[in-house]
């Protein structure tokens, strides 16, 4: 398990992103959930409770909710507190044309001047690594970072754990990797089993996500199979990540994440084989996380860049 700094009386602990040196906290406000509140106003209380609290990692991305997750989020982040966050958004293209872009309209909508994070959204498809480094989204990257307006570069994917195990293997020395940490990937496509240890070795900070297993509502997990979301992302958090993302759309999911983080004391290995125990029959064919093997597309701006109709 990561190495976890003590909760102070208004923070989270915080955990150290891999080769970055940076601390963030170790539970990091979602942008697809923030971007789907229904009132602004209540998206930007939340966002403004959540840094008070000291959740101050915020995840976004270029296609969240057509650009409006990072468009509320930049409007949370005036008046000096872009400067209490830890912020990360990603990138949807592969070239280098686009990548420009689409770092240009991600600072315009967060009205910053910088990135801390920039990750190479939704490594999904067996050539989007070598996409990446051929058709110059990484030369983009790098550019950003000499200029200033990007400190740290990573990727992201849910897939399939060989797409970033690809990714890994590529001559670049990666920030960061996001992917799938829930109890169900112990099981299923692995990334917990076979990325995590190679970020570990490779001093790649991991970024955990749908620790709940997706779902429309409360998560899989908690729908299908019963768990409980302190269950799960305890889970989650004995595990050597840097942080999970989680989802927020209300105060209260809110006050529960902090409470949770507060509170997080690591699982020992008896514990958390009893929770895998609860869930290991109707994990292994991938079931549950859909996001694995579903026969689906990943929105209609990344089908377009791999030659789809998007109709």
């Amino acid at each position: 398990m990561a190495q976890t700094s003590s909760a102070s009386a208004t923070g989270l602990p915080t955990r150290v992103l891999g080769r970055t040196g940076q601390r963030v906290s170790i539970l990091a406000l979602g942008g697809w959930h923030i971007g789907s509140v229904k009132d602004d106003n209540e998206a930007i209380r939340i966002m403004h409770a959540a840094i008070d609290e000291g959740m101050t990692f915020f995840d976004n991305a270029w296609d969240y909710h057509d650009g409006h997750s990072e468009e509320v989020m930049g409007k949370a982040l005036t008046g000096g507190k872009r400067q209490k966050v830890f912020l990360m958004t990603k990138n949807c293209e592969r070239d280098y044309a686009g990548s420009m872009k689409n770092l240009d309209d991600s600072l315009r909508r967060l009205q910053t001047d910088h990135l801390d994070l920039w990750q190479f959204h939704e490594m999904v498809y067996d050539n989007d690594p070598d996409w990446v480094f051929e058709k110059g989204g990484l030369k983009a990257a790098l550019e950003a970072k000499k200029a200033g307006k990007v400190r740290y570069i990573g990727f992201t994917g849910h897939k399939d754990p060989r797409i970033h195990l690809k990714m890994l293997g590529k001559p670049y020395d990666w920030d960061s990797a996001q992917m799938p940490i829930n109890l169900l990937d112990n099981f299923y496509r692995s990334f917990q089993r076979e990325v995590v240890p190679v970020c570990l070795k490779k001093n790649v900070g991991v970024i955990g996500m749908k620790g709940l297993a997706g779902g429309n509502t409360q998560g899989r997990l908690i729908e299908k199979l019963g768990m409980t979301a302190v269950d799960c992302y305890n889970y989650c958090l004995s595990l050597p990540v840097t942080a999970q993302v989680v989802g927020i759309t209300t105060m209260a999911q809110l006050k529960e994440d902090i409470a949770l983080a507060r509170n997080f004391k690591p699982l020992d290995a008896a514990a958390r084989q009893s929770l895998l125990s609860k869930v290991k029959d109707e994990a292994s064919d991938g079931r549950h996380e859909l996001f694995k093997s579903a026969k689906t597309y990943d929105g209609p701006h990344h089908r377009k860049q791999h030659g789809f109709d998007i109709g």
